[in-house]
């Protein structure tokens, strides 16, 4: 019987890096996780793929989805959804693997009711006028729509408390290594592993 694969949440505000800190993580190749693409209805940024990045849907399509019960989670957010599709991460995570979601604050709220085993990390920016200049520097958006993340944001953060774990993405390579080690922190927690031995001293 396979131990079963352990859901890693990583969320925090848009703006944060959420996805430079997620494509840095699987750029090692020393980590095995599976990354469950989300789905959204935006439109694709300058260098991101379909079914790399995003599964990029209509707005009818998703919805639709929506309806089947075929989202894990979903949200909208600034006029756009995103959303997990729930069949993937169910059979990876019962094949014994890992599966590593990045998703909107929203949303991993939605995760933590269905999945409170999960393991779940909030990204924090090192300040609001940090967090501001990196949505600036992006050059996508408009000044009514940076004013509208920037408040969302302070949101967010306020909802800090449903987490598990708090990682400051001072910088990249150093907001990796603490995420790496709560994940192995996590697959090393009693509750994890003693079911397992409880079987080795049965056969025995």
């Amino acid at each position: 019987m396979n131990e079963s694969g352990l859901l890693i949440v990583l969320s925090g505000p848009s703006g944060v890096g959420k996805g430079t800190v997620r494509k840095a993580i699987f750029s090692q190749p020393d980590l095995d996780f599976e990354y469950s693409i989300s789905m959204t209805t935006r439109s694709p940024r300058e260098g991101e793929v379909d079914g790399v990045d995003y599964f990029f849907k209509s707005r009818e399509k998703f919805e639709s989805l929506i309806e089947q019960g075929k989202l894990l989670e979903y949200a909208e957010f600034v006029g756009n959804y995103y959303g997990t599709p729930v069949d993937y991460v169910r059979e990876t995570l019962d094949n014994g693997k890992d599966v590593f979601l990045e998703i909107e604050v929203e949303g991993a709220k939605q995760v933590r009711e269905k999945f409170p085993d999960g393991l779940f990390i909030f990204l924090a920016p090192p300040s609001l006028s940090e967090l501001k200049n990196r949505i600036v520097t992006r050059g996508t958006e408009s000044e009514e729509v940076i004013n509208n993340r920037l408040n969302v944001a302070k949101e967010e953060i306020d909802m800090m408390h449903l987490y598990d774990y708090v990682v400051e993405n001072d910088q990249v390579e150093h907001a990796c290594e603490k995420i790496k080690a709560i994940v192995v922190a996590e697959h090393c927690r009693r509750e994890r592993v003693e079911p397992r031995y409880k079987r080795i001293l049965e056969v025995e």
